[in-house]
Order: structure tokens, then sequence, then C-alpha cells
């Protein structure tokens, strides 16, 4: 199969789009929506914390914030490899298959660190702030995303 230069680029929009995904569905939890609070939110908002804890979820957030943005330009360095192989070899060729490797790699860092967040979030909490917690982890990981 001849790979056109449409083609090509019909490709690369496609690659771009999954890359994003991932960092898009490991944050969709972490954001404010107009119909769903977001997580943090969630937590500071509804949890009645203590101010002990409070300081320590901020310790959390503001170290994440950091891991996170690292994470967040490995997977777009990734996406931009991909983009060059496939602007390289207009085909799905080697160099187009290890840069997805290497995408689906960075999207998967991003992805445990988030959930290692969320684990070190909820170590921070009482057994009643867990549960509440828990519900709304399960709910934001299940719920259909709203359009």
């Amino acid at each position: 199969m001849k790979i056109t230069p449409f083609l090509a680029a019909i490709l690369l929009i496609l690659a771009m789009a999954a890359g994003g995904l991932g960092a898009v569905a490991a944050n969709r939890w972490m954001e404010p929506s107009d119909t769903r609070m977001g997580m943090h939110a969630f937590v500071h908002e509804e949890l009645d914390l203590t101010k002990a804890q409070q300081a320590s979820l901020g310790e959390l957030e503001r170290n994440f914030a950091i891991e996170h943005n690292k994470l967040e330009l490995a997977l777009r360095s990734a996406n931009a490899g991909l983009a060059q192989a496939m602007g390289e070899e207009h085909r799905y060729g080697p160099k187009v298959a290890a840069a997805i490797d290497e995408v689906h790699l960075r999207m998967g860092d991003l992805q445990k660190a988030t959930v290692q967040h969320v684990f070190r979030m909820r170590a921070l909490l009482t057994p009643g702030q867990q549960k509440a917690f828990d519900r709304e982890v399960n709910e934001a990981l299940t719920s259909e995303p709203k359009t």
C-alpha cells in the first residue's frame, strides 16, 4: 500500500491525537468540568480536611505538579519524534513503529505517576474520608465523558 502525502498527514494527526488522548485521560479526573467537580476540588472542598492534611496535601500537589510537567514534556517530545519519523518514512516503517512505542511508554509513565499520586493523596485521609474519596475516584474513572 502506497502512503500518499494526504494519508501521511491523516496518520500524523491521528498519532498526535492518540498521544494527547493519553494525557487527557490521565488528567480527566483532576480537571474541573461544568457538571462535575475535579478530584482535587473534591478533596479540598468535600472531605473536611484538617490543617495538617491540607499542608501535607499541598506538598503532594506541588511535588506532583513538577513531576507531571516533566512527564508531559516527555510525552510531547515523543509525539514530536513520531511526527519526525512519519515525515521521514511516509509509511508505517521501523522508525514510526519505534516512535509509537516511545509515545506509549511516555503515556504509561504519566498514567502510572498519576495513579501513584492518587494513592499518596488517599494515604493522607481518614478511613471515612477514604470511602468518599474511593467513590469519587471510581466515578471519575468509570463515568462517560461529558461533551
